[in-house]
């Protein structure tokens, strides 16, 4: 099993219209500095790279950060906490979005069905909920509808704490956008949306893992 990076999952997934923040890899501090300045902050700073996979845990995010200074500073504390065993390394900076609601969606292997799609709850909730759902690939847009259904949060999905309701077209388009991914790409072991960040409505997908299988 191979897991790429999040940068190469970002790419795959945008690739079968699953929305993505507006993000950026350079190689140093300062290239860091100058991608926040077009991006607008406050931003997110990650070390990337293809043999780093649980950034979080490690140490490696660098959340809200307002200024140019702040940037250049945490730049150069995450490519500094890189070792050996992550091999090439870079940064990945993007904006810091925020919303009150987090949905998760991904694509799993199931040993007796095969590939399913899966939408839930996801952020703090997500434990105390545990409210998923899950689909056969391959599914139609009805397909998708009927799993969006499947939540038992609904009102989750409805206006908000000053919200707009969640687009659920937005939402067919994920999981159909999974589901054509899991054909196109057999050797695709498994896909993790993780969270998808409701902003304005609308869900965008912050962070991506696949695995893949290798032969």
């Amino acid at each position: 099993m191979t897991t790429l990076s999040e940068a190469e999952s970002k790419a795959l997934v945008a690739a079968f219209g699953i929305p993505i923040p507006d993000e950026r890899i350079v190689a140093d501090a300062p290239a860091a500095v100058e991608a926040a300045n077009a991006i607008g902050y406050p931003v997110v700073l990650k070390l990337n790279g293809d043999a780093i996979a649980h950034k979080t845990e490690r140490g490696l995010v660098r959340l809200n950060v307002r200024d140019a200074d702040s940037v250049a500073g945490a730049g150069a504390e995450l490519l500094a906490a890189a070792d050996a065993a992550d091999g090439p390394v870079s940064l990945l900076v993007a904006p810091m979005l925020k919303g009150n609601r987090e949905l998760i969606a991904g694509l799993h292997h199931d040993e007796q069905f095969g590939r399913t799609v899966m939408l839930g709850v996801g952020g703090i909730l997500a434990e105390a909920i545990a409210d998923v759902a899950f689909r056969l690939v391959p599914l139609s847009i009805t397909d998708a509808e009927d799993l969006i259904d499947d939540l038992q949060t609904q009102r989750l999905l409805g206006p908000f704490r000053g919200e707009p309701a969640v687009d659920r077209a937005a939402l067919v388009q994920i999981i159909t956008g999974l589901a054509a991914l899991a054909e196109a790409r057999p050797d695709i072991a498994s896909v993790d949306l993780n969270p998808l960040i409701v902003v304005d409505g609308t869900p965008i997908a912050v962070d991506a893992l696949v695995e893949v299988t290798t032969p």
